[in-house]
């Protein structure tokens, strides 16, 4: 490939990561070794000599990785004053509370609930950590990604199981992994056109019990049999029928425009980007350490106990589970087989969980007596190619909405991305502090820069604290707010990546404002979403 190569078109190519075919991986002694793979894209050269991040994790290390000596310098310096980033003739939106239920690996105790179980617990939760009257909610919208049939409207179902009006709107929304960040931000958008004052926005995801249908001959033939008039028509039709229309239809764990799995998509991205085995897994050990830590300091009081029917009530996350570097590296690669180098240990794990929170007009809000969390301010979407950019969308999504506030990344104080694979978190920080991927793949001029580590998920993540694909965008959203709040931190920043290529961005901010009070002049959180 050509370096000199005009840059015009940046936007529009592709990451060339299709050298990590299954067929690429014998060398001419018939034995694959991965380290030996031609590198044929340039990108993937060129990555190989960045920054490497292999020490941080053994010590869940609290510094800046790979980020530039410019950020570090003025790291202590905030250039943006203590102010709100309101906008003029737009309402504020705030989110009061959130909640979910206990996030569970599936097969675990929520395995005999249908979603909107879960979902209504998430409501029950919120009404009552919230006290919020009932018929005040205009609007209720939930997410979720593999749909019960029975329950296609999870939202209005779970409303109603939770006692709220029948006269209550309510929608579901799917947007992959950030399908409840879509629940969100339809929600800021009905407050701020002025359409609503007080909605409800969450998500869900049951992955213990996910719909299996037939095979698509056997539906066609049990359709036309019910459609035949005559014992002939039958027997003419059953006739027909083989063995292999039993076979069952399991719910799509690929792409289905590049018929790829995510896990596969991880697993090249890891490659392209020079992310070791060892260095995914010190990542993990780091999500689960930390998360074991909150826990156990009370830190994760989004969580609300339930009490599932029949059995016991359930109080915490289950998937919490540090581990041992010696341990992990026993475990066989999940997707690329047998040299790839994403496994179960740094992967995000099935989950079943619920999730939602309470969003209004500021001056409902306080009218109401309530002292907000944070602000939702404003938000992002943006899409890329899903076969080699599928997981990138927090390094596209960053500058953007940074720039869309006037802020740098000195200025935020909480970062909360999504943990899909610890390999998807390690490329996108060091995607995001490349001047050479800025300039030839965003068309940008210069890195945004990455995170610093201890401002980053220091509660654990979705590697640790699990992944309902539904209900992962509020826990971001409520660990970023009580994040700032126990810290007095003033802005956050919030990324999920999904199916399909897409991202969502959220940033928070927390302002001190001595000109006005919430009762107690304490920090306010605003969130640009």
């Amino acid at each position: 490939m050509n370096q000199g190569r005009s840059l015009s078109a940046a936007n529009n190519r592709k990451l060339n990561l299709n050298w990590l075919n299954k067929g690429d991986l014998l060398t001419q002694n018939g034995k694959a070794q991965w380290e030996d793979l031609r590198m044929t894209s340039l990108l993937t050269y060129t990555l190989k000599n960045l920054p490497s991040t292999s020490q941080w994790a053994l010590r869940f290390s609290v510094r800046p990785l790979s980020c530039s000596s410019q950020l570090q310098a003025a790291a202590a310096v905030q250039t943006k004053s203590k102010q709100t980033l309101a906008k003029p003739n737009i309402r504020n939106v705030v989110v009061v509370d959130g909640v979910r239920t206990p996030f569970l690996l599936s097969g675990t105790s929520y395995k005999d609930l249908m979603p909107h179980d879960l979902a209504r617990a998430a409501l029950s939760g919120l009404l009552h950590r919230t006290s919020v009257p009932k018929d005040v909610v205009d609007y209720i919208i939930f997410g979720t990604v593999i749909q019960e049939v029975k329950t296609s409207n999870v939202a209005r179902e779970a409303a109603l199981g939770a006692g709220f009006s029948d006269r209550t709107p309510a929608h579901t929304v799917t947007m992959a992994c950030i399908s409840s960040n879509q629940a969100m931000t339809t929600a800021v958008s009905l407050i701020a056109s002025g359409q609503c004052d007080v909605v409800v926005a969450g998500g869900v995801e049951l992955m213990s019990d996910v719909p299996i249908r037939h095979s698509r001959k056997m539906r066609k033939m049990m359709l036309d049999l019910s459609r035949a008039k005559t014992l002939g028509q039958r027997l003419s039709l059953i006739s027909k029928f083989r063995l292999n229309f039993l076979s069952p239809e399991l719910p799509a764990v690929a792409e289905f425009s590049t018929s790829e799995t995510m896990g596969h998509s991880a697993d090249r991205l890891a490659a392209a980007f020079a992310i070791s085995r060892l260095e995914q897994d010190e990542y993990a050990l780091r999500s689960h350490s930390l998360a074991k830590k909150a826990q156990d300091e009370g830190l994760l009081s989004d969580v609300v106990p339930f009490k599932v029917p029949g059995k016991d009530t359930v109080t915490q996350d289950n998937g919490i589970r540090p581990s041992s570097l010696e341990q992990m590296a026993k475990l066989k690669p999940a997707f690329i087989k047998p040299y790839g180098t994403v496994t179960a240990a740094n992967s995000s794990f099935l989950t079943d969980g619920a999730s939602a929170v309470l969003i209004l007009a500021e001056e409902k809000a306080l009218a109401m007596g309530y002292k907000p969390k944070a602000y939702l301010r404003d938000f992002m979407y943006v899409s890329q190619d899903p076969k080699d950019q599928l997981l990138l969308g927090p390094t596209y999504a960053t500058p953007k909405v940074l720039e869309k506030a006037g802020l740098t990344m000195n200025d935020i104080d909480a970062f909360e991305f999504h943990e899909a694979f610890s390999g998807q978190i390690l490329a996108n920080l060091k995607a995001m502090d490349s001047d050479w991927f800025a300039q030839n793949y965003m068309g940008r001029k210069a890195k945004v820069g990455s995170p610093p580590l201890e401002k980053f998920n220091i509660w654990g993540g979705s590697l640790s604290l699990g992944h309902p694909f539904g209900a992962t965008g509020c826990r971001l959203v409520m660990a970023t707010a009580n994040r700032l709040q126990k810290e007095g931190g003033q802005y956050g920043l919030v990324a999920a990546c999904a199916a399909g290529g897409q991202v969502c961005h959220r940033s928070f901010i927390g302002a001190s404002r001595k000109s006005f009070s919430w009762k107690q002049n304490k920090f306010i959180q605003e969130c640009l979403i």
